[in-house]
């Protein structure tokens, strides 16, 4: 059974005035499907469930830092990539996760039809849910293809978005830190 997706990927290729069963496409539909399946899996994945059991209560006043998380995400608009670099930081309350599930948690919405603002904000309100903290940072570095291959055609740019909550938002002592930690570590 050939699947919608194959279908209309097929459709494209004849849009644009290619002859999808050419040697070098007649695999492309099949190939595309399995791309988009992998690219999106994000939607098959919970935030809370990814976390886990990977609590552990534990008293730790101080920034808990993770910086330089590579991601990968499709844009909703033009469905072509962006990626960066997520920077997340928190302030437990009673515990703390491990830390490769911030990664993870980054995972499960950069592997969605995405806009960079919103991912940005379901990273932090995710860790701020599961972790109960005194406070989330989460900023991500991204270069977006959709201004890179077309438009504009600006290979340069780059859009940072961040999302704040609890003390990294209430208290500028905190913030100032967090973006210093984020900003001045990696330049």
């Amino acid at each position: 059974m050939v699947s919608d997706i194959r279908k209309h990927v097929r459709a494209i290729l004849e849009s644009l005035g290619e002859d999808p069963d050419r040697d070098g496409l007649q695999k492309t539909p099949e190939r595309v499907e399995k791309a988009y399946h992998f690219l999106t899996r994000g939607y098959a994945l919970d935030a809370g469930k990814v976390i886990g059991d990977a609590l552990f209560e534990e008293t730790h006043d101080n920034m808990v830092v993770v910086r330089d998380i590579e991601f990968y995400s499709l844009c909703e608009h033009h469905m072509l990539p962006f990626f960066g670099k997520a920077h997340i930081a928190y302030i437990p309350g009673d515990r703390i996760v491990g830390l490769s599930k911030m990664a993870r948690v980054v995972e499960v919405f950069a592997r969605r039809l995405q806009v960079q603002e919103r991912m940005t904000d379901q990273v932090a309100d995710a860790l701020n849910e599961a972790l109960r903290p005194k406070g989330v940072g989460v900023v991500l570095e991204a270069a977006h293809f959709c201004m890179m291959m077309r438009g504009v055609e600006k290979q340069d740019s780059k859009t940072i978005t961040s999302a704040l909550r609890g003390s990294f938002r209430d208290d500028g002592r905190t913030r100032e830190e967090f973006l210093r930690l984020v900003h001045n570590g990696s330049r």
